[in-house]
């Protein structure tokens, strides 16, 4: 039953409250009407909506009155986009007369432009949006964040200026082209910008969320915008930060840790290239998925403090095995379940510093003394790399925000990698197994006997000495 409304226009059934903004009330004159032509809705996505006028999109606007349509926007549906209008005009239809075609859009009913009277879209009660195309300017666009639901109404008039104003036109009629839709965001948050929708108290609405200090509705404010030369410096800091692991990864493989030495690789490649796809700005670069970069890199970070410090516990082999490949299941899982919690970085390193403190409590038990026994490597390399790796861990939960993410995050990676290098243990001694290469030369005998005397051949009471041999 969506059929046309109308709205008479005879002078006596005219309501003014102000010079500009006729209301048109319903009037017995069937000869004098001017019809609201409704649109057609096609919904293609959440928050996508298109409106199609009947015989359009191009509209004829004639002279003597005024094009009305009317824009249905249903209710939590629509609420959340954005509404888009845009009016282009024929230049070929104004046959060298400077016309105007002005519009007002606005919602829970129609308003009327006048000539030879103030340009504007609103009264005392009712306000709403002024558009205009002309022989200089013809497009004009419309954009309305989380309209209001309800029917709209756009009101298209054609006027020529004159000397004294604008007024009617005579024999001229305009063709404009519009076009009306809905989308999540606008202009999809172009470039420095993404478009999300979210979710609060049971209402949904998009909204853009704007990167490298891009602001606005549409990411289009770029008034405290970062700069090129700022982007691709924050870039190359934070991947170049990642250089760090070159030594701990040397030292590794010099103190025959080829394990620990693959895990700084995987973290130094991983967090490398997750950092140039993870730039806000144009600056970017992504070799894959930025969620699979994103996930080798948070595994990366917290593996490489698993190994060290199982490492640093001086465990038997196959229990170090074992608890490598349990540290990399569990790491797994908490990071598919909060990539972002601090406790998935704080808690397997408590757990790794709770056997590490127990395995060298039982060592010092058993020695006697304290473990390490030597006080340079408390000095030089214990207290040291303790120091650096409690200060990332402040910077990371206590510092770093979005504003200072690219330095100070690059300033983590600094001291993760150096503290790596100083807490990494030295090449474990092999066990001490006397080999007949190595056994000490002594002044000690041994008796040889003849294979026949051993295989009792030979008769054990004239067993003779077949030959002494020195050890």
């Amino acid at each position: 039953m969506n059929m046309p409304q109308s709205f008479g226009t005879n002078a006596s059934h005219l309501h003014t409250s102000e010079d500009s903004i006729i209301y048109l009330a319903p009037t017995a004159d069937t000869n004098k009407c001017w019809p609201i032509r409704p649109t057609l809705r096609n919904e293609l996505d959440t928050f996508s909506v298109h409106f199609y006028v009947f015989f359009g999109p191009n509209i004829s606007i004639p002279p003597d009155r005024a094009a009305v349509f009317a824009i249905n926007l249903m209710p939590v549906l629509d609420s959340g986009g954005v509404l888009n209008m845009e009016l282009k005009l024929n230049m070929s239809t104004l046959k060298g007369a400077n016309v105007t075609v002005f519009g007002c859009l606005n919602h829970g009913m129609p308003l009327f432009l006048r000539e030879n009277s103030s340009l504007k879209c609103e009264s005392e009660s009712v306000a709403g949006f002024f558009l205009s195309v002309n022989a200089s300017a013809n497009i004009t666009k419309l954009r309305i964040p989380y309209p209001q639901t309800g029917t709209w109404y756009l009101s298209l008039r054609s006027l020529c200026a004159t000397e004294h104003g604008f007024e009617a036109c005579t024999n001229v009629t305009a063709e404009v082209y519009m076009r009306s839709y809905l989308t999540p965001c606008i202009n999809d948050c172009g470039t420095y910008g993404q478009c999300k929708l979210l979710r609060t108290n049971n209402y949904l609405y998009a909204a853009c969320e704007c990167k490298a200090g891009w602001d606005g509705w549409g990411c289009t404010d770029n008034s405290e915008a970062y700069s090129y030369s700022f982007q691709l410096l924050s870039t190359l800091l934070l991947c170049l930060s990642n250089l760090m692991f070159v030594p701990p990864v040397a030292i590794a493989i010099r103190s025959h840790y080829l394990l620990e030495a693959s895990v700084y690789i995987f973290t130094m490649f991983f967090s490398t290239f997750y950092h140039a796809c993870d730039q806000p700005g144009i600056v970017v670069f992504c070799i894959m998925e930025y969620d699979v970069l994103q996930f080798c890199d948070f595994l990366g970070s917290l593996m490489s403090v698993w190994v060290t410090v199982i490492a640093m516990a001086r465990l038997k082999s196959i229990i170090k095995q074992v608890l490598y490949l349990l540290g990399a299941m569990s790491l797994s899982m908490a990071l598919q379940l909060d990539r972002h919690g601090l406790w998935n970085l704080l808690g397997p390193s408590l757990f790794a510093l709770g056997i590490m403190a127990v395995a060298w409590t039982v060592r010092t038990i058993r020695r006697r003394r304290c473990y390490p026994p030597t006080w340079k490597r408390w000095v030089f390399f214990l207290f040291p790399g303790t120091m650096i790796a409690t200060s990332a861990v402040a910077l990371y939960a206590f510092v770093e925000t979005e504003e200072n993410y690219f330095y100070i995050h690059s300033i983590w990676h600094m001291l993760i990698a150096g503290s790596v290098g100083f807490l990494l243990p030295p090449r474990a001694k092999p066990d001490a197994k006397v080999t007949p290469l190595k056994r000490r030369r002594g002044c000690g005998y041994q008796l040889c006997v003849n294979e026949h005397e051993e295989l009792g051949l030979v008769d054990p009471a004239i067993i003779s000495i077949n030959s002494i041999c020195t050890s």
